[in-house]
């Protein structure tokens, strides 16, 4: 391979506000891969930053101005604030430079796209990837390999639409992002419109779930494994290749992630932030036993639009504990807060244990306090509920 096509941003200086969100981290560590100088800024240490080896990055409350002649990107999460170009253009870019698989929809694009570069990956296709959330296997969200560049597109900020892949992967249609979409036809909109660019599209809805014995448990991660097998076979890879590695596939970081058991509970931590992801989620870890939830919602603006069916997702497990709403992008809106999930909650399964605690820490205390062997406790949420998982441990050894 020339160093033209190996390091195809050679020259380029790449400045990134917000540089440590699962997706901006990603697309720093490929740019720098692929020969660019890469800097950039964010608010708080993440995890993911541990991965930007050779980029500099500047933690501050405030960001500073972008290098002089430097191009700068911002996260969404700071549009508005910084001076610079959408990340959406960067992402395009990026996807422009080699042949591509980008996989959307409103749930399971994190599992469905680490299957696709996990498989080419063992299969010894060497695939560069990027997406939204760490993937063991790989090493982490991004990787600079030589061949299909796969990449976990995302409708949130209308970004999936100015990619142009070889491939595209659809999983399903959703609302889960209020502040950009009135409604779910919207969102069908804005995929479709996509979709008449791509020349192979995956349609996951169409498809059966897999009858394989994965790693992964639960009947969305079947379906997930399907969309995978479609997009790789377009990719030329054969089916039965494909199925005899994806068995071994273990899942994302957060994604129904099993943190360790402690008194003969088992817990497990899940990145799930909408209804659906909640009720799939549940279902999956169900073995016999208790089901134990601890959930953190995720923005106001999904939270109070969704209470309803929050609720009724809540109410498929056996016991369940509500905190604050964790804010992330958003600012807070009148009357809106986890509480009027579980008065929902309340209401619909009357003599359920419940309860509201506002900080983190009392909702695991609480959990903790309700479970007993035999029982499966997941903390579920976007935000920082994660930090829970260890603190359950703790109190039920």
């Amino acid at each position: 391979m020339s160093s033209s096509s190996s390091q195809p941003l050679a020259g380029r200086r790449i400045w990134i506000a917000g540089i440590g969100g699962a997706g901006m981290s990603a697309y720093a560590a490929l740019a720098h891969a692929w020969g660019a100088e890469v800097a950039g800024w964010d608010r708080t240490d993440t995890p993911y930053l541990a991965h930007l080896e050779g980029i500099e990055v500047t933690i501050a409350p405030e960001p500073p101005r972008a290098p002089d002649a430097w191009e700068a990107y911002v996260s969404t999460a700071y549009a508005g604030r910084v001076e610079g170009r959408p990340r959406a253009e960067l992402l395009a870019e990026l996807v422009s430079l080699r042949q591509s698989i980008v996989v959307a929809g409103a749930h399971g694009k994190t599992t469905t796209s680490g299957m696709i570069a996990f498989c080419l990956q063992r299969l010894g296709c060497d695939p560069a990837f990027l997406i939204g959330g760490e993937i063991p296997q790989l090493g982490g969200n991004a990787g600079a390999g030589t061949g299909w560049l796969v990449v976990e597109g995302d409708e949130s900020d209308r970004s999936v639409a100015e990619t142009r892949p070889d491939i595209a992967v659809l999983l399903n249609v959703d609302l889960d992002h209020h502040a950009t979409f009135g409604t779910r036809a919207e969102v069908a909109a804005l995929f479709e419109e996509w979709l008449e660019h791509v020349p192979h599209v995956v349609r996951a809805e169409s498809l059966e779930p897999v009858e394989l014995a994965l790693a992964v448990p639960g009947e969305h991660n079947r379906r997930n494994a399907a969309a995978a097998l479609a997009a790789l076979e377009l990719a030329g890879v054969p089916r039965a290749d494909a199925e005899r590695v994806i068995v071994d596939f273990e899942g994302a970081g957060r994604r129904l992630e099993r943190i360790g058991e402690a008194g003969g509970v088992a817990v497990l931590d899940s990145y799930a932030h909408h209804p659906a992801e909640l009720v799939a989620d549940i279902a999956a870890v169900r073995n016999g036993g208790r089901v134990l939830a601890l959930f953190q919602p995720h923005l106001y603006s999904r939270t109070v639009n969704l209470v309803h069916e929050f609720a009724a997702a809540l109410a498929s497990a056996d016991a369940a504990c509500v905190t604050e709403i964790y804010a992330a992008r958003e600012e807070p809106l009148p009357g809106a807060s986890g509480r009027l999930i579980v008065e929902e909650l309340a209401r619909m399964r009357p003599g359920m244990q419940i309860a509201w605690t506002p900080a983190l820490g009392d909702g695991a205390r609480i959990v903790a306090s309700w479970a007993q062997a035999g029982d499966t406790v997941l903390t579920l949420g976007a935000g920082d509920v994660d930090r829970a998982a260890p603190l359950l441990l703790e109190l039920l050894s």
